[in-house]
């Protein structure tokens, strides 16, 4: 088992939601917004707690990284489409709907970068992770969005220590929307999306993990860091996939230098072009 970085921060997102439902014995508040009067919700709850923790320490631990990150692709997808998407189309003025939808799809874009990144470097790879940085962008602008419309409730979650809290929700609004562009326009995007990781891992570092330790017995700044550390890892996973080169595990290295070692003596082994003719020479007199 090997403990891999780029799935770091995402699996231990997971981790956190999954323990925090398991403890609770229900669902992740209005990020996972399972209907109230649902038959057998409640085993359903553990069951989506179990496989949160399942997929976090898989992730962590480096066990079957694609087939994983795939599962959480298509569990992070579910609570889109049969949550997040019919609630934002029943309120489609309503742009905190839109917001909860843009941060779980934003969390299942980098599933898929992760999936991508999993791969080999095949053009199905290399399209899949175009299109979670394209889908990753849009979420993105919807963020950045939220923070300039309910600028006074975002002001209300920045640190008492920080001076003017308009101040670094407009920035950070601005921040978002930024990289959004960049990612959508493929402009400048390695430099966005490090940015980009590192706000997300100062909003986990400096807002939501020290008001987990002022408040430990609430759900909710639990819930909260979970997501946080969970977008943050999907942020990394994306700013992965533009820097490829280094986006291997220390498995993907071994492996790729021992392809090399055998390719070099693959062609030492074989005859040069003047051996073999020579020999053929030799034969026809």
């Amino acid at each position: 088992m090997v403990l891999r970085r780029n799935e770091l921060w995402y699996g231990l997102g997971s981790l956190i939601l999954g323990i925090v439902g398991a403890r609770v014995g229900d669902f992740a508040m209005q990020w996972q917004p399972v209907p109230a009067g649902i038959p057998g919700r409640t085993v359903l709850a553990y069951l989506s707690a179990l496989i949160l923790i399942a997929l976090g320490t898989a992730m962590l631990t480096g066990i079957r990284p694609r087939a994983t990150l795939l599962a959480a692709t298509i569990f992070y997808g579910l609570w889109v489409v049969l949550l997040h998407l019919p609630a934002a189309i029943a309120n489609a003025s309503q742009l905190y709907e839109w917001n909860g939808l843009a941060e779980i799809l934003a969390i299942t874009a980098g599933g898929a970068a992760g999936w991508a990144l999993a791969d080999a470097a095949t053009t199905q790879s290399n399209r899949v992770a175009h299109i979670a940085r394209l889908i990753f962008g849009t979420c993105l602008l919807v963020f950045g969005t939220s923070h300039f419309v309910y600028d006074d409730f975002s002001a209300g979650l920045i640190p008492g220590w920080l001076p003017a809290p308009l101040f670094w929700v407009y920035l950070t609004g601005a921040g978002h929307a930024a990289a959004g562009l960049a990612f959508l326009a493929g402009v400048a995007t390695r430099l966005a999306s490090t940015l980009l990781a590192a706000m997300f891992a100062c909003f986990v570092l400096l807002l939501h993990l020290p008001r987990v330790l002022a408040h430990p017995e609430l759900r909710v700044e639990w819930t909260m860091l979970g997501i946080a550390v969970t977008l943050t890892g999907a942020a990394w996973l994306l700013r992965a996939t533009v820097y490829p080169s280094s986006s291997r595990s220390t498995d993907d290295a071994i492996a790729a230098v021992n392809r090399d070692r055998q390719s070099a003596l693959a062609d030492q082994a074989a005859p040069s072009p003047g051996q073999t003719s020579g020999r053929s020479s030799d034969a026809g007199t």
